[in-house]
């Protein structure tokens, strides 16, 4: 038999003792035997009867003269209305004012509502101890740590494991030789249409016939572009026309591709993708039955690196050298005088050649052997990492300095604060929140760009890997190949726990969007970050050369620089403080849910007012610098 009083009356009823309970301040001589207990009588003779055990028992706090209090039988009986028990209580108003909350979909980004948490977050890499933020959400900032001065040992100083674990993840520099190759493969990449015939919805013909085929075709170009530039190498290798007998041969042609582009971010723009999807596809068994070889050397799945080359010259101590250091040095002669970088061009050939000589040794026959110059070749690629640093990663350098220079953390003199709904931004933050979550978002930026190599590498074995597939969906940006990619997710958690430490707190979300519709395969992830080098660098290059046009004090730059922005300081910090407040305000998407504070969306953000700064009062500066745009050359 079911119980008469309705659930909802004895749930309001528990809430209202609790409330009184929480509110009431007992009298100093008030005891414990003081206390009241109110059993619960049934109303009628139909109602059965209730043991003692269950009876209930609730404490009442002692009645006053300003409320009203109502027995519990007359409650549970209906004699007392829910209006009269509001009023009595207090609880009314309190009631009324509870709005319910909205939470997202479960498994689902809270800013964004896009990624699926599930595959896109993974705790276990999030762990930042019990002082951390909550992973979404923005939070009070706390005063940020100090960033570490430099990653690359200094000059004379001991280089430990710096180099060693560096080196894993850097490409070798192509020889003349292979840069022969490359350009044929580039040629031969031009003229397919490999992705317009693969990536389509189709039902007259089997998708794996289609990639065969189109391998088939893009093999035959090269082949021809081969034997058209070497004629005699091209009769030995393709006398026969036989593509298994030169697999061996198409393998390193399309790793040259590869190492060349992860070295080169800025080439092979249209062609890499061509590459990276026909190499995806050419890793599925049915393509590689059909095909009869695979275009990935299976014993050496990953590019050539400067670990793999000494490791096979059994020179791994080169890297453990505190002379390496002086061989890998990038010299800048900006704000040097010539003789100083001459001094320094001639110390790091000395450095090299010491080297060289050192680690590179002779053959047992007493002939040179090709040692030296394969070291030669991997202090040169060292250094090429070292000025890809200098162009990618420092500008985030910069931009910190400038923030720090002339923003304060907690006084918004000048101020960055944003509101929701305000010149397109959809985030609000006060002046010390919006510091605080540029100054994340920028450390961020400049841990991924320190090790992207690394992340590049990752990348493509999930890429390229044979057991991890992908599916061609629609995501409102057309037909994509959506893959999922546990190495780079991996990695990027790490540098974001990494980020966050440094920072010491978190504003907004820190979701990363990997294989969902917002970033579909780890390709678009590493094209995405390679671009922050394009945002940063005109930004740092213009805000250098603005004390340059203002110099002369009778210009007539510098006159218009002092009546419109009211001199050279002024103008900087106007530029500054539009970024810093419109280029980190969640903006940049065609919708609400795909933009916002994730990690992603910092960086669409971003873009976004790359696009916006045509209509900016201080864009004529920009065009008086030489500034053309931020995308950079295709050709």
């Amino acid at each position: 038999m079911s119980h008469p009083y309705h659930p909802y009356k004895l749930k309001r009823l528990l809430s209202i003792i609790s409330l009184r309970k929480a509110t009431e301040v007992p009298s100093p001589t008030q005891t414990q035997s003081e206390s009241t207990t109110v059993e619960v009588e049934m109303a009628s003779e139909e109602k059965p009867a209730v043991s003692e055990a269950e009876s209930t028992q609730v404490p009442t706090a002692p009645q006053t003269q300003e409320a009203k209090t109502h027995s519990l039988a007359d409650i549970l009986s209906g004699n007392v209305n829910d209006a009269q028990l509001g009023e009595d209580s207090g609880l009314g108003e309190e009631m009324d004012e509870d709005e319910p909350e909205t939470e997202a979909k479960e498994g689902f980004c809270v800013e964004c509502e896009v990624a699926d948490r599930s595959k896109a977050v993974e705790d276990e890499f999030l762990d930042l101890g019990p002082d951390s933020a909550p992973r979404s959400g923005a939070t009070t900032p706390a005063p940020p740590a100090a960033l570490p001065s430099a990653y690359q040992p200094a000059l004379g100083s001991s280089v430990g494991d710096w180099f060693f674990e560096r080196a894993k993840y850097i490409p070798m520099r192509l020889t003349p030789e292979e840069r022969k190759y490359l350009r044929l493969l580039e040629g031969a990449l031009t003229v397919s249409e490999y992705t317009n015939k693969i990536d389509i919805i189709s039902f007259s013909s089997s998708k794996p016939r289609r990639v065969v085929a189109q391998i088939r075709e893009l093999c035959s170009i090269i082949s021809g572009l081969l034997l058209a530039a070497d004629y005699t190498l091209g009769q030995q290798l393709f006398s026969e026309r036989n593509f298994e007998a030169n697999a061996t041969f198409y393998q390193e042609i399309f790793e040259i591709g590869r190492r060349h582009k992860i070295q080169n971010p800025d080439r092979m723009r249209d062609s890499y993708g061509k590459l990276i999807y026909l190499l995806m596809d050419a890793q599925t068994p049915e393509v590689q039955d059909m095909l009869g070889f695979s275009l990935i050397d299976p014993e050496s799945p990953t590019v050539r690196t400067v670990y793999h080359v000494l490791e096979e010259l059994e020179c791994l101590d080169v890297l453990k050298d505190d002379l390496i250091s002086a061989a890998t040095m990038e010299i800048v002669a900006e704000g040097k005088e010539r003789r100083q970088v001459q001094k320094e061009i001639k110390m790091k050939e000395r450095a090299v050649e010491t080297l060289a000589s050192k680690y590179g040794g002779r053959s047992t026959r007493g002939e040179r052997s090709n040692k030296p110059e394969l070291i030669r070749q991997c202090l040169y690629s060292i250094g090429d990492n070292h000025a890809f640093l200098r162009v990618n990663r420092d500008p985030c350098d910069k931009m910190i300095e400038y923030l720090k220079k002339y923003f304060h953390p907690t006084e918004p003199k000048p101020s960055l604060a944003i509101r929701s709904g305000k010149e397109g931004a959809r985030l609000s933050h006060g002046h010390e929140k919006q510091y605080a979550y540029v100054l994340q978002s920028l450390t961020l930026w400049r841990e991924i760009l320190h090790d992207m190599f690394k992340l590049w590498g990752l990348a493509e074995q999930d890429l390229l890997s044979p057991t991890t597939t992908y599916r061609l969906r629609d995501t409102g940006q057309g037909l994509q190949r959506v893959q999922p990619c546990p190495r780079t997710s991996r990695i990027m958690h790490s540098i974001l726990n990494k980020a966050q430490q440094n920072i010491g707190s978190w504003v907004g979300s820190s979701v990363i969007h990997l294989g969902d519709t917002a970033v579909p395969n780890a390709l678009m992830f590493i094209d995405k970050y390679s671009q922050i080098y394009r945002i940063l660098l005109p930004i740092t290059n213009v805000l250098r050369q603005i004390p340059e046009l203002s110099a002369n004090p009778k210009s007539a730059i510098r006159s218009y620089i002092d009546q419109e922005f009211g001199g050279t300081e002024a103008l900087i910090i106007e530029v500054l403080t539009d970024f810093f407040r419109h280029a980190f305000d969640g903006s940049g998407a065609d919708n609400f849910y795909d933009a916002g504070s994730c990690i992603d969306g910092r960086l669409t953000s971003a873009w976004n007012w790359c696009s916006l700064l045509e209509k900016k009062r201080f864009f004529p500066v920009f065009l008086l610098t030489g500034f053309v745009g931020f995308d950079g050359q295709w050709a």
